[in-house]
């Protein structure tokens, strides 16, 4: 039984959203682009936000236009901003105390977490923090391993919001498609919360268990 076309679209399109941040970058991508998107993924595709972009690159690489471990220029998901890395000697001496004093005083709940983040030197590293404030900390294991403790805490939070949203309203197919990609996160962090955790993530699953599936192969 194969998965819904709109399932795997959507789930292309986190992976070229985030291939920066994935070991073998677009090498490691684009051979699931290549084998994975039929032409009915395709379609369901280019009705996505940034969609378009990702369907020409899968073009390019099955036209041998592009290399497959490479991508053109002018298709990189943000405007290729998130394939800049940040350096640690880019960072002042100043700032750098600041981030891990800031590491330093973390606990792990909400009020830490709404601290940290508008911490003026957190808020530099721009929306791409997490990942920016990780490459600098390789030379600092005792605040990388504490960063850690931080983005787990940042993502639980973010997903039981995304939770609380997601069963507040009614849902379409498109975002219980992407409900489905996004399950094992869930299934990862709401535990976190205990018991009310515990039963949002039940009810997530009762929506997943609704999502039609296809035998078709068009």
């Amino acid at each position: 039984m194969k998965a819904k076309a709109s399932v795997i679209a959507q789930k292309l399109l986190n992976l070229y959203r985030q291939a920066h941040v994935i070991v073998g970058g677009w090498g490691a991508v684009n051979r699931v682009f290549v084998d994975e998107a039929t032409d009915e993924v395709l379609n369901e595709m280019a009705d996505l936000p940034t969609g378009k972009m990702l369907v020409q690159h899968i073009k390019n690489l099955r036209d041998g236009k592009t290399p497959m471990n490479s991508i053109a220029r002018e298709l990189l998901p943000y405007g290729g901003m998130m394939n800049e890395t940040a350096n640690a000697a880019d960072v002042p001496s100043a700032d750098m105390d600041e981030l891990i004093n800031a590491i330093d005083d973390f606990e792990p709940d909400q009020d830490k977490l709404n601290a940290f983040l508008q911490n003026p030197t957190v808020k530099k590293f721009g929306p791409d923090w997490a990942n920016s404030i990780k490459q600098i900390l390789n030379n600092h294991p005792e605040a990388l391993k504490k960063f850690d403790a931080i983005i787990r805490t940042w993502k639980a939070y973010k997903l039981w919001d995304n939770a609380n949203d997601i069963l507040a309203k009614p849902i379409n197919e498109r975002a219980r498609a992407q409900l489905q990609v996004d399950m094992l996160d869930y299934e990862t962090y709401l535990p976190m919360f205990g018991d009310e955790g515990r039963k949002l993530l039940r009810r997530l699953h009762k929506i997943t268990s609704s999502l039609p599936h296809t035998d078709s192969t068009n």
